[in-house]
């Protein structure tokens, strides 16, 4: 069974920093892109950075400059590193995956979050 399991989130103080881990475990046979989202309370669900498994990425116009996305294929496993953090980026950030499991063909599979807390 697939799981993506997500870590690094905490409190910190604005202008801190935190550095988010997603890791993909299971029967695992490729993985595509890997994405992370999120969702403050009253908004929509909102992408903040996804990486391809080639290492192309995109990011949120709002995070350029501060955060950064990286992955490390080898591990499945999917890094934010955020710096300069404002107390507007409280919230809990989920990650997602386009992949590929043993048997069961290609699906996008969700961890079930970190919480982020920025004071001021």
């Amino acid at each position: 069974q697939v799981q993506l399991v997500e870590s690094g989130g905490g409190l910190v103080q604005s202008g801190g920093s935190l550095r988010l881990s997603c890791a993909a475990t299971g029967s695992i046979v490729a993985i595509n892109d890997m994405v992370w989202y999120r969702q403050a309370p009253g908004s929509q669900r909102a992408l903040v950075a996804r990486i391809f498994h080639d290492g192309r990425y995109n990011l949120a116009d709002s995070v350029k400059g501060r955060f950064t996305i990286s992955r490390d294929n080898a591990e499945n496993t999917m890094y934010l590193q955020m710096n300069d953090l404002k107390p507007e980026e409280t919230t809990v950030y989920n990650c997602t995956a386009n992949i590929r499991a043993n048997g069961r063909g290609w699906g996008n599979y969700w961890g079930h979050g970190t919480q982020v807390t920025v004071s001021s």
